[in-house]
């Protein structure tokens, strides 16, 4: 049965060699990998801000694209992943039919460590980064609403050529949170730069983590202090785009 890729609006529009990494990654585990071509917005950002109504309608599209496919829905995502999983049921629970529906496509939804780890026991895919130290950042809707930390950490203490660091305060938020960036920026930018210096004080060559968004935030703080720290999304280091473009 074929994995339906949900690919996620910042990877679509931002990050595509991180859904070509997913897909190179998915094959390579033995999966047939389909794109859902009328996927669009799961609503997290909307939900985020209270704007239940609008979320709810870019749910209910959502739903009916996913529930028209058949296999496990995977996304390069946890936040994104966490939506679907826990947050559209909840927005469906005054319609019987909805909230059915919804209940079926978060039982098929897997954040793609989880999928590769949990559902398929993949224990490494390379090919890695020929050397390079990785500090790896766990998103906070991944790692509190999922349990997601171990599966991404392990595929990449496996995977060839890479050394993973320890980050202090691994688990503090990076200060990006969706809107609460743009609302807050102050204390945004504040909790971010803590992040970075933990990041540079680890000795890491790369950043790795498992949202685009919270990537799309650290990196561009590195790029501002001029550092020489990559920023990757784990799946690109075990597809080894991170040695093709670095020629590690």
């Amino acid at each position: 049965m074929a994995v339906q890729l949900f690919v996620t609006c910042l990877v679509n529009s931002f990050f595509p060699e991180v859904g070509e990494a997913t897909v190179e990654v998915l094959e390579k585990a033995g999966q047939t990998v389909e794109f859902p071509a009328d996927q669009t917005c799961c609503g997290q950002p909307a939900f985020n801000v209270g704007l239940r109504g609008d979320a709810r309608k870019m749910a209910v599209h959502t739903l009916d694209v996913l529930d028209a496919t058949e296999g496990p829905i995977v996304l390069p995502s946890g936040s994104c992943a966490d939506m679907i999983v826990h947050h559209i049921p909840e927005l469906m629970v005054d319609d019987p039919e909805r909230s059915a529906q919804a209940r079926r496509v978060a039982g098929r939804t897997r954040e793609l460590s989880e999928f590769l780890v949990d559902d398929l026991d993949v224990k490494t895919v390379g090919p890695g980064c020929g050397e390079c130290s990785v500090a790896y950042h766990p998103s906070c809707h991944g790692l509190r609403n999922l349990n997601l930390r171990a599966q991404a950490e392990g595929l990449l203490d496996q995977a060839p050529g890479v050394t993973r660091v320890d980050l202090p305060d691994a688990e503090n938020c990076c200060g990006f949170g969706g809107l609460f960036s743009v609302d807050m920026p102050d204390v945004s930018v504040a909790m971010m730069e803590t992040k970075l210096k933990n990041v540079e004080s680890s000795g890491a060559d790369v950043l790795v983590g498992g949202d685009v968004s919270c990537l799309m935030h650290l990196g561009g703080g590195l790029h501002r202090r001029k550092s020489h720290i990559v920023v990757k999304h784990f799946v690109e280091i075990l597809a080894g785009h991170y040695e093709r473009d670095h020629g590690a």
